[in-house]
């Protein structure tokens, strides 16, 4: 009996995240093409084909990429957003949900990222994290200056985490790749690697 929870519970880890994946995949795809028949399917009758609504979605994006790259696009993109950046509480949402946006823009000139050992001196304590500043000077007052970085500290099941300034000499690089040691926060570094424990 014992063996058989085992292979059910190995199947389940194994199965679980290719479900979840496809799951969510499904759900876009059915939003999208119940959408496309919505605003197509009125002027093409039955000539309507299964996939448009993934292709018509595409087409939508790159169009909407087109036009707001353009330069006389920047002040009606501003009065677009006053609603939205003046709300107390929408005001809130939106601008981090811009913020968030903006970072993964290839517009934006992003400073490389560095899994670093956080260690206190004198301590044994270690926090896996990410230096997402190399510098402070452009800051706004009130932070301590100096040579020192900002870190991010991502807590396990990705439920937050903490940014952190503190002096270059309490953080060391590690070998990972941002992507892994995302990976290995959001399950609390539980994973295996090369049959080992992380």
């Amino acid at each position: 009996m014992k063996r058989l929870s085992q292979y059910f519970l190995r199947g389940l880890v194994t199965i679980l995240p290719v479900g979840v994946t496809l799951y969510l995949l499904y759900i876009f795809l059915a939003w999208s093409e119940a959408l496309a028949m919505w605003v197509i399917r009125p002027m093409v009758g039955d000539f309507y084909l299964p996939g448009m609504g993934l292709v018509l979605g595409v087409l939508a994006i790159l169009v909407l990429g087109f036009v707001v790259s353009q330069p006389f696009m920047g002040r009606l993109l501003t009065l677009f957003e006053f609603p939205f950046t003046n709300l107390p509480v929408v005001k809130s949402i939106y601008s981090s949900l811009k913020s968030f946006a903006d970072y993964f823009s290839p517009s934006h000139e992003q400073s490389p990222q560095q899994v670093v050992a956080l260690r206190l001196p004198d301590h044994p304590l270690e926090i896996v994290g990410m230096v997402t500043r190399q510098s402070l000077d452009d800051l706004p007052d009130g932070l301590l200056r100096g040579d020192r970085v900002a870190v991010y500290l991502p807590m396990g099941y990705m439920i937050g985490g903490y940014t952190v300034f503190v002096p270059r000499a309490w953080v060391t690089p590690m070998d990972m790749s941002v992507e892994e040691a995302m990976r290995q926060s959001l399950i609390a570094w539980m994973a295996l690697k090369q049959g080992k424990p992380t």
